[in-house]
């Protein structure tokens, strides 16, 4: 039985794979989970376009009708934002039943890394990665984004990891399943909402070439996995670090009381964030996730004319 009865790839992507050309995956749990709406309307459409003035193609993936859907139109991405939390997030563990019972998903990292490595695409932008929850020697909740990345060859641009987990922690996962994690001009590991999180990445890369040749380097020697691309805010939108941390905790103290865990926890500990900060968080949200989109685009840019041997 063929991949295709599962996989769906639109003309666009299809054209540029085909082609050779570069080719950025976006996620979907940022539409449908991580923005309210009709700002998670807006981000997802600038973000598409924030790749294509970058010259790359974006691929934006959800599962709809039952199909991992590699690169949506309009309509697909409008029905993502007004549906919202209606629609599940799809991790891994999800992917069989909704592909099997003609359903809808909307893809986290792990499962967009999965969609992009299906169709052929290598490099993926989002916000940032899951990861160690605080609390998790006794929760035992540890985002499946990490353990994708260590088996999945797709190289993630990212803001980091969000501000609410426990970045040290996370950051040794990452290290025990041979990720590497590179810092896009910085030294220092990013906290999503802010450029600092007080840890150090493995290495420091400056440009967008360097990205290239490392990502190739890698994948020829047959070093399969991911790579952690941390690019961190832009300094002029970041948000205040001491009032981020005030509303994580408060955050994390009301899901507490709540009984609110597993995949519903992230969703509302960033809604509650961005309430708390009268909406600063989001701001700084939308900011960082363009950021990311053009950075991908050059690093897709540059990867290709290295596979075609320019």
């Amino acid at each position: 039985m063929s991949i295709q009865k599962y996989l769906q790839l639109s003309p666009s992507v299809r054209e540029a794979l085909a082609a050779q050309q570069p080719v950025v995956a976006l996620e979907s749990t940022i539409i449908a989970h991580g923005m309210p709406y009709p700002q998670n309307l807006e981000t997802a459409l600038r973000m598409e376009n924030a790749v294509r003035e970058s010259g790359a193609i974006p691929a934006t993936i959800a599962i709809l009708g039952g199909k991992i859907r590699v690169g949506l139109d309009a309509a697909d991405l409008e029905y993502l934002a007004k549906t919202g939390h209606q629609i599940p997030k799809a991790s891994r563990r999800d992917l069989p039943f909704l592909l099997s019972q003609g359903a809808n998903g909307a893809t986290t990292v792990a499962s967009t890394m999965i969609g992009a490595d299906l169709a052929g695409i290598q490099i993926f932008a989002t916000g940032g990665i899951g990861g160690v929850h605080r609390g998790a020697a006794q929760s035992m909740d540890i985002s499946a984004d990490l353990q994708e990345l260590a088996r999945t060859s797709v190289a993630v641009v990212c803001a980091g990891a969000k501000s609410i987990l426990d970045i040290g922690l996370t950051l040794e996962y990452l290290e025990t399943q041979g990720v590497p994690v590179l810092g896009y001009q910085t030294n220092e590991f990013p906290a999503f909402y802010t450029r600092n999180s007080g840890f150090g990445v493995d290495y420091r890369v400056d440009t967008p070439e360097i990205l290239a040749e490392m990502l190739e380097a890698k994948w020829v020697t047959g070093l399969q996995g991911g790579v952690v691309i941390a690019n961190p805010i832009p300094e002029q939108v970041a948000a205040d670090g001491l009032a981020i941390e005030h509303a994580t905790t408060l955050a994390l103290q009301e899901a507490d009381e709540q009984g609110i865990r597993g995949k519903a926890i992230t969703p509302f500990l960033l809604a509650r964030i961005a309430a708390l900060t009268g909406g600063k968080s989001l701001g700084a949200n939308i900011e960082l996730a363009l950021n990311n989109a053009r950075l991908a685009a050059q690093l897709a840019v540059c990867y290709s004319r290295r596979v075609q041997g320019h």
